[in-house]
């Protein structure tokens, strides 16, 4: 606890090292002679837009991307050529606020991603596309603060920000966040939104450690609305969250070109052949391992959802926690060749037969995830529209034991407005007055009985093979690792 204690102290110190160093040079952003007022009224809009590395507060575009003062330090320090950075885990660390300093590898990769570059071009003489594409993003962060506040009942609750249980827990020499049920009977929604009732044993806690979907950040929501920006802002808002969702689904999956590629490919029958005489214990934690790879790429798309990062992080976590199996299956789709029955699983296809074990209840749960992941492919719908409905699946509303169920309310309304009008634009109904939107809300309770299915199982794998051990991250999300977790 102590070392944890000091280690916080340090990133904290660390941060303001950064800011205070870089704040001695010369800032990135600098824009043509003769239009200093204009440079500075423009850089005053994109700080509005959070740091694209962490989610910290911006202080404008860098080497070619919107990040801190942070992030701009640690990148220019990084491009020495005595910098040799190693990662401690396994290159698939979340950079976020909190975490940031833990792992000067997986920061730099993502500066990289991003597009971070010495010679990348300042604002003021980027394309007009490229200046657009800031300008939208700026429009859409103050439509979206509009909404906030015209929604907010009382914005004076929100100028306090109120430490979250994690951080409580963590004060109180815990490691994790945990919660539980008191009754002896609960509602399947408890975790997830069912209606049906369990017993205890039939339910999973939650425990999740600040190394992974806890080191989300929580940015108090402003009220502050820009007067110039009321008049115009409503008709670019949809525009701007689709563009924006778009760009995330694209940064956060496989290319679908090199997925069907994949497709065209004669099948490898040696490859098909190993897995199909995989043993149970086997096929379990390969599962488990490609499923965690799938959740880390989640995991940074929902930070990307506009407004996510603001939600508190108890909420962060609960959605993570309770949506990204459901997400899995959503993208799962957009991987399954229907005419083979076939999916993209890692580098190779496999048919659903590849998934054969002996326990019925595990066959039951391959057979929905197929059917399931089926349906949603046969709606053909764009990478767009895979990319708003993640959104909804993620913010569905009526999860029980969410904190701030308006705020959440509030975001999954803004993509369901962008989600109606991405469809009604690209899709007839599909039967009579049946549209696709219909059938795409139909399918979330299926998500949610998929979900339950898998913790079943998961939980009577568990009991029958203690001794496995799972990825981590699967671990955290999945809550399976003490026997308390099972009661």
């Amino acid at each position: 606890m102590y070392t944890q204690r000091m280690f916080d102290m340090w990133s904290s110190v660390t941060s303001k090292l950064e800011a205070h160093a870089n704040n001695l040079g010369q800032s990135n952003v600098q824009s043509p002679a003769g239009q200093n007022n204009s440079s500075g009224s423009i850089k005053a809009q994109i700080e509005i837009i959070p740091c694209k590395v962490c989610g910290d507060k911006s202080s404008g575009v860098h080497y070619g991307v919107i990040t801190c003062e942070g992030c701009k330090g640690f990148f220019r320090r990084s491009q020495s050529s005595v910098v040799n950075y190693q990662c401690p885990r396994n290159k698939q660390c979340v950079v976020d606020r909190v975490n940031r300093n833990r792992c000067q590898y997986c920061r730099l990769q993502k500066c990289l991603k991003l597009g971070m570059s010495r010679d990348a071009v300042k604002f003021g003489r980027m394309s007009k596309k490229q200046r657009e594409k800031v300008e939208d993003e700026v429009r859409f962060h103050r439509a979206q603060m509009r909404a906030q506040s015209d929604a907010a009942p009382d914005s004076s609750v929100y100028d306090t920000q109120t430490p979250s249980s994690s951080d409580q827990l963590h004060h109180n020499n815990y490691n994790s966040y945990s919660g539980g049920y008191s009754s002896n009977e609960v509602g399947y929604g408890s975790p997830y939104g069912y209606s049906a009732s369990v017993t205890p044993q039939q339910t999973m806690q939650y425990d999740i450690s600040a190394d992974y979907v806890d080191s989300t950040t929580y940015e108090p929501r402003s009220t502050i609305i820009d007067p110039e920006f009321i008049s115009h802002a409503d008709g670019d808002i949809n525009d701007v969250l689709i563009k924006t969702l778009a760009e995330a689904h694209a940064n956060t999956n496989t290319k679908l070109e090199a997925v069907h590629d994949m497709f065209r490919k004669q099948p490898d029958v040696s490859r098909i052949l190993y897995y199909k005489n995989l043993g149970q214990e086997e096929l379990w934690l390969d599962c488990a391992e490609k499923l965690t790879q799938m959740i880390q790429n989640i995991i940074e798309f929902a930070k990307l959802i506009p407004g996510f990062m603001r939600l508190s992080q108890d909420d962060q976590i609960l959605l993570l926690k309770t949506g990204s199996f459901e997400l899995a299956i959503v993208r799962m789709s957009r991987l399954l060749d229907l005419s083979q029955n076939a999916v993209l699983y890692g580098d190779v296809m496999l048919p659903q037969e590849a998934f054969y074990t002996s326990d019925s209840e595990e066959m039951r749960l391959v057979s929905r995830i197929f059917q399931t992941a089926k349906s949603i492919a046969e709606l053909k719908l764009t990478e767009t529209e895979l990319a708003l409905y993640q959104s909804l699946v993620l913010l569905w509303p009526e999860r029980n034991g969410v904190r701030g169920n308006t705020e959440i309310q509030r975001l999954f309304n803004l993509s369901m407005n962008a989600i109606r009008q991405e469809l009604e634009t690209n899709h007839a109904p599909l039967k009579g007055d049946v549209t696709v939107l219909d059938t795409l809300l139909n399918n979330i309770p299926n998500f949610r009985d998929i979900s339950i299915l898998h913790m079943e199982a998961l939980s009577k794998f568990k009991q029958q093979h203690p001794n496995v051990v799972f990825p981590a991250l699967y671990k955290e999300l999945f809550s399976i690792d003490s026997q308390q977790d099972l009661t």
